[in-house]
């Protein structure tokens, strides 16, 4: 008698299977299925808060070679649902690993699955698009595991959960600036961004009210990035709305997309999101191009600008999506993509310099 090597299977709510075998975190689970290009960076992909309640394919074909670093987490409480990958190294070798990546998955409770073709799998994504999907047992009776994913309803309280429960204070050597960030799920790279530019950032919980943000006196808020619908928070975008022309602001991502909303535009979600470490993006001031870090499903519609304040400054090369806007009279502008990177290209930096330009002005013109 034959003995099947799989143990675990992914069922997409459409009814495709994919069997492989489990590492990481023994248990069933459902998410929404997605999909990331980029060739390195698995670990703070993993750590990404924006990555919370998805089950991730990694398009790049060996995963865990080079382990986990200590300090490489972009939050201190990965909330990733699935990591799912063609073929995933337990031995990994690097100088700076302390412990391999099954090891942080088994810790805050994330599934993986490998061997399976992940090549099938993102193009079958990109066809159709995410949807619901489920890692379970290979024994699971699959037409009943089907039925529970399809009553299983996506969480709508992402942004609540991976947000910091009270203010933290994270000072810089320089202190030239004082920054309120709001935290809808905030990498770390983007604080190490401001505090090496001499920004000393406040972080703050995401429903933290206009007034407590005026009282710490800011020289600018900043919007972070976060998962799921940017309309599930409407607090936030009602208080960023409070703070339009009183400070400069600068929004990266969900933030972005909030600072949209804010204005009188609109986001629809994308058929397959953007997820990767070289998207081409074009600055339409300067007509140069940026390589970027990207992961949203979710975008900001163009023609939604036109009756408000807010012009579009980047454009998307491989799709035309909106990947940035500003409004000039509020010192107000935004991102759709990642430039404090981690992992990607670094091409976008410059954006923390005019977030620091505009905080400057505001500060001559008081």
């Amino acid at each position: 008698m034959m003995i099947c090597k799989y143990d675990k299977k992914l069922i997409l709510e459409d009814g495709s299977v994919y069997c492989g075998t489990g590492f990481g975190c023994e248990k069933e689970q459902a998410f929404e299925i997605v999909f990331n290009t980029s060739p390195v960076g698995y670990q703070e992909i993993l750590s990404d808060p924006s990555y919370t309640d998805q089950g991730v394919v990694m398009a790049y074909p060996l995963i865990g070679n080079y382990g986990i670093a200590a300090d490489d987490f972009e939050s201190r409480t990965p909330t990733m649902s699935a990591m799912i990958v063609r073929e995933y190294c337990p031995e990994p070798s690097n100088w700076r690993s302390v412990m391999q990546l099954e090891e942080v998955m088994k810790q805050y409770g994330i599934v993986g699955l490998s061997g399976i073709d992940t090549r099938k799998l993102v193009r079958h994504i990109r066809d159709y698009g995410s949807c619901r999907a489920m890692i379970t047992d290979i024994s699971s009776d699959t037409a009943e595991a089907a039925m529970r994913l399809k009553a299983y309803q996506m969480p709508t309280d992402a942004v609540s959960r991976v947000s910091r429960k009270k203010a933290e204070c994270y000072k810089s050597e320089a202190g030239n600036f004082h920054v309120a960030a709001i935290d809808c799920g905030m990498k770390e790279n983007i604080i190490r961004s401001l505090v090496r530019r001499g920004c000393d950032v406040t972080v703050l919980p995401w429903n933290t009210p206009a007034r407590d943000i005026l009282a710490l006196n800011p020289d600018g808020v900043f919007l972070s990035n976060g998962p799921g619908d940017p309309e599930d928070v409407p607090e936030v975008i009602n208080t960023v709305k409070e703070l339009h022309g009183r400070l400069p602001i600068f929004g990266i991502c969900l933030g972005h997309q909030i600072l949209s909303l804010s204005y009188g535009a609109k986001t629809y979600k994308l058929k397959f999101g953007h997820r990767g470490g070289n998207h081409p993006i074009k600055n339409l001031s300067t007509d140069k191009i940026e390589i970027t870090a990207q992961n949203h499903s979710y975008a900001v519609n163009l023609n939604s600008l036109q009756n408000t304040p807010l012009t579009a400054t980047h454009i998307n090369l491989l799709d035309n999506t909106v990947e940035g806007v500003e409004c000039l009279k509020d010192r107000a502008f935004g991102v759709q993509y990642h430039p404090e990177s981690a992992p990607g290209p670094q091409d976008s930096g410059y954006l923390f310099e005019r977030f620091i330009t505009l905080m400057e002005e505001a500060k001559h013109h008081a």
